[in-house]
């Protein structure tokens, strides 16, 4: 079990230097908001290793990612939080689908479902990082920030739909290829 821990740890860590990448490299941005696909290591995390894991992805890879872009500011700690809504909405439906005793990835519907649900969640925390960061900061009126919902919430819909076509093979051929630390420790 002890392997398996680090196989994990090790894993994670991988894919919160993926989410870097991904957060420095594909990325469009366009006023206040951005298109990005750091949410496939986050979903990755999340069907292969646990909702933890998937947390940590978002949680630490977001940190760095700010820290890289922006620096340490008085806003950081708002705006780390939203890349979460992917983990805990894909986590919790691929957990319960455990239960079951099946992968989420084998369900593509639900997958998919749980992949907009996600979006959505993390499209809506992040319009709340950013009203909060327009009071703090007097950056935006409230009629910029919850009006951009309106093209921040279909780019996040069409996100999801991207990668969960890319994290359902990928995560699959994880797991048929022993790679994935869980399947490994339950197997013993």
């Amino acid at each position: 079990m002890k392997n398996a821990n680090i196989k994990v740890l090790c894993q994670t860590a991988i894919l919160i230097a993926v989410y870097v990448l991904l957060s420095m490299t594909l990325v469009i941005r366009t006023g206040n908001w951005k298109l990005t696909f750091v949410s496939l290591p986050v979903i990755i995390a999340s069907l292969s290793l646990g909702t933890g894991s998937g947390c940590a992805v978002a949680l630490i890879g977001e940190f760095l990612s700010q820290m890289l872009t922006f620096g340490l500011m008085h806003t950081t700690i708002i705006w780390i939080w939203p890349p979460m809504g992917w983990a805990l909405a894909v986590g919790f439906v691929a957990q319960r689908e455990k239960r079951c005793g099946k992968h989420l990835e084998d369900r593509p519907v639900r997958c998919y479902a749980a992949c907009i649900a996600g979006a959505l969640i993390t499209g809506c925390m992040n319009t709340l990082a950013l009203w909060l960061d327009s009071l703090i900061n007097h950056y935006y009126t409230f009629a910029v920030v919850f009006g951009s919902v309106i093209f921040r919430l279909p780019k996040d819909i069409i996100t999801a739909f991207v990668v969960a076509a890319i994290s359902i093979p990928l995560v699959k051929l994880l797991r048929r290829s022993g790679l994935s630390a869980l399947q490994e420790a339950k197997n013993r």
